[in-house]
């Protein structure tokens, strides 16, 4: 198998040219509006330890959120849809197209060398959102359909309700594993035997708090994840 990694919203980055459109928004920048707390450097030590890529976004979600397919409405921020077509074109061209072809890219080399390619995308969620708690320390989300990402899903989910007793590890929560994200969106240009995509969700209580699962999460998630594709790999 070849693994790689992403992180879609690894910042509250800026660039200078749209600094204009968030004057005296830096608070909601730095929220969990603004990026997945956390996400990239889990997404980075992950990638260290299994010696794989890791494709990171280098702006707000924003200015254009790299997780959201062209089709979605929410792909430009209540900050940015009102933006004229050019200066979204140009928003697109520079930092939305080239992100995502080059995952794209990346997974179509690995699988013409005829195997399977495993991709895992980090995130957090805020743990409340429009009043509801959510009730998850870890999600972990995959399309249902996919026999082979639903069996991944569970064995990495064992194997961390056991180093993590007591953990509330959750699955297609706090959404839906189909829904519109890098991994559907991937979905739709391989095919089960080819691609799996796992999303992993970290409930940001733990990174803010910077408690014992979140640094237990930093040092061995790599592993942890490392050890589950071995069972699978020896299981076929």
């Amino acid at each position: 198998m070849s693994v790689i990694i992403s992180c879609e919203h690894a910042t509250y980055n800026i660039p200078a040219d749209y600094q204009y459109l968030f004057n005296g928004q830096q608070r909601v920048l730095a929220s969990h509006r603004g990026w997945d707390p956390g996400a990239s450097e889990l997404a980075t030590r992950i990638a260290r330890k299994l010696k794989v890529p890791c494709h990171k976004g280098k702006v707000s979600r924003l200015l254009i959120d790299l997780n959201r397919s062209s089709f979605n409405r929410q792909r430009f921020s209540a900050y940015t849809n009102a933006l004229d077509k050019q200066t979204k074109s140009a928003i697109i061209a520079r930092y939305y197209q080239p992100y995502r072809d080059r995952i794209v890219q990346q997974v179509a080399q690995l699988a013409a060398q005829q195997k399977p390619v495993v991709h895992f995308s980090i995130h957090s969620f805020t743990p409340v959102l429009n009043g509801n708690k959510r009730n998850a320390d870890i999600g972990l989300l995959y399309d249902p359909a996919r026999r082979r990402e639903k069996a991944l899903a569970k064995l990495l989910g064992r194997a961390l309700s056991e180093q993590f007793p007591g953990t509330r590890i959750r699955y297609n929560y706090p959404y839906r594993g189909t829904a519109d994200g890098m991994t559907s969106y991937l979905r739709k240009h391989f095919s089960a035997s080819t691609y799996l995509g796992i999303e992993i969700e970290v409930n940001q209580q733990h990174i803010i708090g910077k408690d014992k699962l979140w640094r237990d999460l930093k040092s061995g998630l790599g592993d942890y994840i490392g050890k589950t594709l071995s069972k699978i790999h020896q299981s076929n």
